[in-house]
């Protein structure tokens, strides 16, 4: 299927012809010294795709080497040569679209279709967020994939890059601002978008003057390789980009290494909260986004089929994987009618091997994480909670091996149960009743998470006061999965997030940038009265 003598290709055929995966150190693919592995398994089939060696502490500090030593040398090249880079890897990616994809169901499990949109979501964020930086020095007709409609929107917000500039603020005196990169960052990444979650990461923070190192997740490491591969035929220098592979070991490198100033986490909350604690104890910047429990609150008025349809999408797409899935419904009033719609919509969803074309769900990640969310399906059964839709004896014919769960809908769930208080990450949509809108709020204000919440209605009154009071960080009204436009950052809250600032947008810039401001005086002083030892004022200087 994939022809290995294509040089642009280099680093896949490596993961599928050789087995081990590379690391990348200083701009070479290089195999890891390591003896010690983790196998790479197709969730559909059980069968070993590749090996992710565990990267010993010798390759980790010549990765964070190589980052270092080619930080002066980038931080110091135009940014329009920057820009121009990223134009020509977003090209490169749309290139290779279907071989990224590919990869991406064949490693994590996810739908074709879907695999393709976890390229076109970080492919959308990496371009966008280039364009925020520096659209002014580019025309327009660069953006494509129906981008369009956004960037009339980024052309107004080239500034966020700018600094600020007061002249004469005193006699002689300019005061100016620069923003300017950090160093060295490190990204550590989820298995649930391998390729949207390190377009988050690493274009945004070289584009911004930074040099990167990588560490994808070791369950679907391939689209990482893949990306890597691409950003340096578009001429990203040697050691700006680097990665690593491994578990704690690695990730606990990260957060000690004195050379690694900030570090990008999405994941899950135990490690996210570790993660924070370690690199923030060491002084670094630190952006984590952790697990979620979304709800959605259905009203009396809302639309029942639009509703009912995002309801299913956003439910169970992805096998549920994701930290924006739907994964709770509060219905206010009658919620008989509306879990009996649900379930005959989830009965025809199609699950298969997400090569299949007529695949609605694939697999979901590994073994263990059925067996998880088998005995948190179990765990609301035995808490009273009833079932209305079972997928856990989902068998798919000619996959009987893969780790396949159907559409399963819990409803009577209350919020002491197992199952509502942890994050089920699976296709499993739990439904909640209350008998008025403020018992719905105040449900989703006492979770503890706080990515997103949604609400469906016709009313403009409801829909105000639920935006108002609401205590999640995306708010989406009749929109179930509210991920906001890559100029917007993504700003979950509580729980789901621990830092300051946020992924992507205005926030996203800041983070891999830090501020200096700089006074200054150009004028002679004949007849000075001599030195003065007082703290200088606008009045004085």
């Amino acid at each position: 299927m994939f022809d290995p003598s294509c040089a642009h290709m280099y680093a896949f055929v490596r993961v599928f012809w050789r087995g081990r995966v590379p690391n990348l150190i200083g701009g070479t693919f290089v195999d890891s010294k390591s003896s010690a592995s983790i196998d790479v398994i197709n969730p559909a089939t059980q069968e070993v795709v590749s090996q992710v060696p565990l990267t010993t502490n010798e390759e980790f500090k010549a990765a964070v080497s190589a980052a270092k030593q080619a930080f002066p040398s980038w931080r110091n090249t135009p940014i329009t040569t920057r820009q121009r880079i990223m134009f020509k890897f977003q090209e490169l990616i749309r290139r290779d679209m279907d071989k990224l994809a590919m990869n991406i169901t064949t490693e994590q499990g996810k739908t074709l279709k879907d695999a393709h949109g976890d390229v076109f979501r970080g492919l959308g964020k990496c371009l966008l967020l280039v364009l925020l930086l520096w659209l002014d020095f580019h025309g327009m007709e660069m953006v494509e994939l129906n981008l369009y409609e956004v960037v009339e929107h980024a052309c107004g917000m080239a500034t966020i890059q700018m600094g600020e500039y007061a002249p004469n603020v005193s006699n002689g005196i300019d005061t100016y601002s620069l923003r300017e990169p950090l160093g060295v960052c490190a990204g550590i990444c989820p298995f649930n978008f391998p390729a949207m979650i390190p377009l988050w990461m690493f274009p945004v923070a070289a584009t911004c003057g930074n040099t990167f190192v990588l560490k994808p997740s070791e369950k679907d490491p391939g689209a990482s390789i893949m990306l890597a591969e691409l950003a340096m035929e578009a001429g990203l220098p040697k050691g700006v980009l680097n990665i690593v592979h491994g578990t704690n070991d690695i990730v606990n490198a990260i957060c000690d290494d004195d050379d690694i100033k900030a570090i990008s986490f999405v994941g899950s909350n135990i490690a996210g909260m570790h993660i924070y604690a370690r690199g923030s104890a060491k002084g670094k910047r630190v952006q984590s986004n952790m697990g979620a429990k979304n709800h959605g609150v259905v009203l009396p008025d809302a639309s029942v089929d639009a509703t009912l349809n995002a309801l299913v999408a956003a439910g169970f797409g992805a096998a549920g994987q994701r930290c924006m899935a739907l994964s709770t419904i509060v219905f206010v009033g009658d919620s008989e009618s509306w879990e009996n719609k649900l379930v005959e919509r989830a009965k025809a969803l199609k699950v298969n091997a997400g090569t299949e074309p007529d695949a609605d769900l694939g697999p979901v990640i590994s073994k263990q994480a059925k067996e998880r969310i088998c005995r948190l399906i179990q765990s609301g059964v035995d808490s009273g909670a009833r079932l209305l839709l079972d997928g856990r004896n989902t068998v798919v014919p000619g996959y009987e091996h893969g780790n396949f769960i159907g559409p399963t809908i819990l409803t009577d769930v209350t919020a002491d149960m197992d199952c509502y208080k942890e994050e089920i990450f699976g296709p499993v949509l739990l439904c909640m009743r209350t008998d008025s809108f403020e018992e719905a709020i105040n449900i989703v204000n006492n979770n503890k998470y706080g990515n997103g919440a949604s609400i469906f209605t016709s009313s403009g009154v409801a829909a105000r006061k639920f935006q108002t009071e609401i205590e999640a960080g995306q708010v989406g009204i009749n929109v179930p999965i509210p991920v906001p436009l890559p100029f917007f950052s993504f700003t979950g809250s509580k729980a789901s997030f621990a830092g300051d600032l946020n992924f992507y947008g205005k926030a996203g810039v800041n983070f891999y940038t830090q501020i200096k401001t700089v006074t200054q005086q150009w004028k002679d002083l004949p007849g000075s009265s001599g030195v003065s030892l007082a703290m200088p004022t606008s009045q004085k200087l």
